[in-house]
């Protein structure tokens, strides 16, 4: 896993063999079951998550009660609860297994040390910020600009893994619809 996760690292910034070795040196891994909770709302992000087997999601509780889906990370995509990690402030988003996890978590203290000793890491760190934004900003467009159909041949095209994998009532959170809806829409398309 200390493998994966560092080709990913590789993979978005040019860092040194000794510089990899040293960041990878300050996760540690964790194995949780299915539906185990990472994080609460409530609770303030300390964690950083790196998926090396399952998956992860990240929802909140709108006010109608009902759970939304703001992210999904499978094999080899990073997660936190972005906003509490940043403020430390009490998160109002949960951090769910969904399957059997085999994961490398960092802590938000070890995160700045990196960024402090690595300068790399600081770059590291834009560049995770940046895809974040852009896919929290694509997917609220969506919201906006498209209709159920449309946001769901989307999914299918960008991460059809999603619609594979994952129950229903998960995958209608994620593109903010009926699971009814979802039932009619697959058996168009």
């Amino acid at each position: 896993m200390y493998e994966q996760l560092g080709s990913y690292i590789k993979d978005r910034i040019a860092v040194s063999d000794e510089d990899l070795r040293t960041i990878l040196s300050y996760f540690k891994p964790l194995q949780q079951g299915k539906n185990d909770f990472l994080l609460s709302a409530g609770q303030t992000s300390q964690n950083t998550y790196f998926v090396g087997k399952g998956c992860l999601r990240i929802f909140f509780i709108n006010e109608e009660g009902k759970d939304v889906t703001r992210y999904i990370a499978f094999e080899n995509q990073i997660a936190t609860a972005l906003v509490s990690f940043i403020t430390k402030l009490p998160s109002t988003e949960y951090i769910q297994v969904v399957e059997k996890s085999e994961l490398l978590f960092i802590s938000h203290e070890d995160f700045d040390h990196l960024i402090q000793i690595i300068p790399l890491w600081r770059e590291f760190y834009c560049r995770y910020l940046e895809r974040a934004y852009v896919n929290n900003t694509n997917r609220l467009m969506s919201f906006t600009t498209m209709d159920a159909l449309e946001r769901y041949q989307l999914l299918l095209k960008i991460n059809p893994t999603i619609v594979k994998r994952l129950p229903n009532k998960i995958v209608a959170s994620y593109i903010n619809i009926s699971q009814e809806t979802l039932s009619r829409l697959k058996s168009k398309v």
